[in-house]
């Protein structure tokens, strides 16, 4: 029924312009409806649950809420490896895009029933499921393009952080510094255009308050900014617990040799018991989120246990099985903590006027970057939240602080780390393993343009406008490496009136081998934020031999995926020929352009009896065909058939694959 409805209104899509900010409204009005509903449905599932009993029987409420959110599980989705925001990751980077949309309504319904029956878990995660397969659904059903359907499912991510929290630009951070790894102009426009409508649709249903209440706030000196920096890096360290934790007591779940619902009910059974002594810890806790920034007196002590027990409860949620999200409760976290620490700090520094909310405002935005490695999402959630630039300076310098803690402590973030135990690593939303395949000499460029160290800056300066560079490698007189001259560095010699490339030149500098993995030096650009490396010998590490620049490394990836690509198709060719009796044959053929099989549907080509198409190699995809799937120049099919009728079956097949049409 939702692709007839499509196919119906594909018409008024046709139009390049229009069809894009017409696909990303539609993704942002579906992801607003549908994050509202999402939300509609806990509140009304916690208030019939714990508004229906009382005293001891509230323990009970994640029990059977665990018992039948395993159950689904197991049913439904116990074999993935990865959930949430690190599948969407996944999806992205590695799969154009494409999620398997039909699981998210039980997957929706697994996280209401979890977060409705008290589990310490957040809302968040499993509304950017939804927005991600919203948009991922739009995308497969009009059969846009792969970087299209990245962009709708980036859009439609973005599009349920602007409805959980009345938030659009930071909905549109999220999507581009988490979800993409970059920001660039054929994905921007469709992110914003869905958060935005997004955010209007939830405006006008919910009204246009913050999610939060918004405390009051005066910078009254400049000796709060020490204190802020304690509470970064207490900050830093709290998420790198938080992270830590969280994959810990998914391995001790997933190792403990018990059927799923059972594993659920445990988690619910603790969770229930914490709860009836702290109701504050049950569920997502944004109200009591809200007394602490109304100024509520909680006490220090009773705000660290909080503190402590969302902490471990909700790394006990997740590992569990309850289905749920770690955004929330990063938050609730950080306002704990901020509360904690602003009442200490008003206790020992009086005559500073400190005011609790505030650290408790700023305390949530650090620990959110510190568990996500996401500051600029975090910054922009809190910033949106208060409409005052009085807190940004604060804030931003908390979070950059809780930032480089978490990242020295736990080179992951929450989200990566996933990723990361199933082998998959993510450099600006690209797979970074995959260029594992290529070594730095099949990349490199060999013409290169240097400079000497005799050269003047005045002349470098004329070398860099004409070549449109920002680095070069510098050499010396016997005409070997050493050093690099930036613009900067450029920059920084004439202010310091320096005369010579020699005495600008950068001499500590980074190098790659021809015969390295790609991947490698990647990786150590990566980590000092630098856009090219030269390429040194072997044998002679100053005889330059090249230069890698990340847009060869960009255009390489695509390369690497395509030998992948063909890799495994040859793989999987050879391990059917290893599976399968002598007496089937086992061969690969091209579709040709303008052959009877280009062009249409593998059931409507009259392939011969007993003969069937195993696997499609197009482009870097390797995929199982099926009766709908279209046949098109290029594709590279795995073709089983009966030995005994091989030569007639091939005779055929050529006919269908290269006889031209009209010959």
């Amino acid at each position: 029924m939702v692709k007839n409805l499509f196919r119906a209104i594909e018409p008024f899509l046709k139009a390049e312009s229009p069809r894009i900010g017409g696909l990303a409204a539609l993704v942002g009005l579906a992801s607003g409806a549908g994050i509202w509903l999402f939300k509609v449905a806990i509140e009304g599932l916690r208030q019939v649950l714990f508004g229906s009993v009382s005293g001891g029987w509230v323990l009970l409420i994640p029990v059977l809420g665990g018992l039948v959110v395993g159950w689904l599980a197991q049913r439904a989705f116990q074999g993935e490896k990865l959930h949430g925001t690190a599948s969407i990751m996944q999806a992205i980077a590695l799969a154009g895009g494409r999620l398997n949309y039909r699981q998210a309504p039980l997957k929706s319904l697994a996280a209401i029933l979890s977060i409705g029956s008290g589990a310490s878990i957040g809302p968040e995660d499993p509304s950017v499921q939804i927005g991600a397969n919203l948009g991922s659904l739009v995308g497969q059903a009009l059969q846009v393009s792969e970087e299209r359907l990245r962009s709708l499912v980036a859009a439609g991510a973005a599009s349920a952080i602007a409805a959980a929290f009345n938030a659009p630009i930071a909905g549109v951070f999220f999507s581009l510094e988490i979800l993409l790894g970059e920001i660039n102009s054929s994905n921007l426009g469709m992110v914003l255009v869905a958060a935005v409508v997004s955010s209007v649709f939830t405006q006008a249903v919910a009204g246009a308050s913050p999610a939060f209440p918004i405390p009051a706030y005066t910078f009254n000196s400049a000796w709060e900014f020490p204190l802020y920096l304690v509470l970064g890096l207490a900050g830093g360290l709290l998420s790198a617990l938080y992270a830590t934790l969280l994959y810990r007591f998914q391995d001790l779940f997933h190792n403990w040799q018990i059927a799923q619902p059972l594993k659920t009910a445990t988690a619910g059974l603790i969770v229930g018991a914490v709860g009836y002594f702290l109701p504050q810890l049950f569920g997502v806790g944004y109200e009591t989120i809200g007394e602490v920034l109304r100024g509520a007196q909680l006490g220090i002590g009773f705000l660290l246990v909080l503190m402590f027990g969302k902490t471990l409860l909700t790394p006990l949620s997740i590992g569990g099985g309850f289905v749920g999200g770690v955004f929330a409760p990063a938050l609730f976290i950080g306002a704990m903590l901020g509360s904690a620490f602003g009442l200490l700090c008003a206790s020992l520094f009086p005559s500073l006027n400190i005011q609790p909310p505030a650290f408790a405002l700023v305390g949530m935005a650090a620990v959110l970057a510190g568990a996500v490695h996401a500051p600029l999402t975090a910054i922009l959630l809190l910033f949106e939240m208060t409409h005052d630039y009085r807190i940004i300076l604060p804030l931003m310098f908390s979070v950059a602080v809780s930032l480089i803690v978490a990242q020295h402590l736990q080179k992951d973030s929450i989200y990566s780390k996933g990723l990361a135990r199933v082998g998959i690593r993510l450099d600006r939303g690209r797979d970074i393993d995959v260029l594992s395949t290529l070594t730095v000499g099949e990349v490199m460029r060999t013409e290169v343009q240097t400079l000497t160290e005799s050269m003047s800056l005045d002349e470098a300066a004329e070398v860099f406008a004409r070549t449109r560079r920002h680095g070069l490698p510098v050499l010396d007189a016997q005409g070997k490496l050493c050093g690099v001259l930036t613009l900067q560095d450029l920059d920084r010699a004439q202010e310091q009136h320096k005369k010579t490339v020699g005495e600008a030149c950068t001499r500590q500098i980074e190098v790659a081998f021809p015969d390295e993995p790609l991947s490698a030096a990647l990786q150590r650009m990566s980590r000092r934020d630098i856009g090219r490396i030269p390429v040194v010998s072997r044998q002679d590490a100053r005889q330059l031999v090249g230069i890698l620049r990340r847009a060869d490394v960009i255009h390489a990836y695509q390369v690497a995926l395509v030998r992948r690509a063909s890799q495994r198709h040859r793989q999987a060719a050879i391990r059917l020929d290893a599976f399968t009796p002598p007496s089937v044959a086992i061969w690969e053929m091209e579709v040709e352009p303008n052959c009877l099989a280009d062009g249409k549907r593998l059931s409507e080509i009259p392939f011969p009896e007993g003969c069937m198409v195993a696997s499609v190699r197009r482009g870097d995809k390797v995929f199982v065909p099926r009766g709908s799937t279209l046949l098109s120049a290029g594709d590279r099919l795995v073709i089983v058939n009966d030995k005994q009728s091989q030569e007639i079956a091939q005779d055929q097949i050529l006919e269908l694959l290269r006889k031209r049409n009209g010959s």
